[in-house]
């Protein structure tokens, strides 16, 4: 195999592997009525969904789901977020 062919393979591999995957996640706060609770989360929303505005249509229903309403979308952010949050959001942290 020459070279120019072994580039033209290689070239052709990556265009069909496709883009990688980026992770995305958003902390949001939640309430349930009667009585009152509130709880702090995490949740994994898609990539295309990554910014709060996007991720509050995606959490909307899926807190709705387990009885939750969705207050705000404090942030999204990529993995490298996740440590620092994660005893914040004990039972809620990639629950929903």
């Amino acid at each position: 195999m020459t070279s120019r062919s072994m580039i033209f393979a290689a070239s052709l591999a990556l265009a069909f592997a496709g883009p990688a995957s980026a992770e995305c996640y958003a902390d949001y706060k939640a309430k349930q009525d009667n009585p009152l609770r509130l709880h702090y989360g995490v949740a994994q929303v898609s990539d295309g969904n990554c910014s709060p505005g996007a991720a509050q249509g995606e959490l909307k229903p899926r807190l709705a789901s387990a009885g939750w309403t969705l207050l705000n979308v404090l942030a999204t952010f990529g993995p490298e977020g996740l440590g620092e949050r994660q005893a914040s959001a004990g039972e809620f942290y990639l629950r929903y």
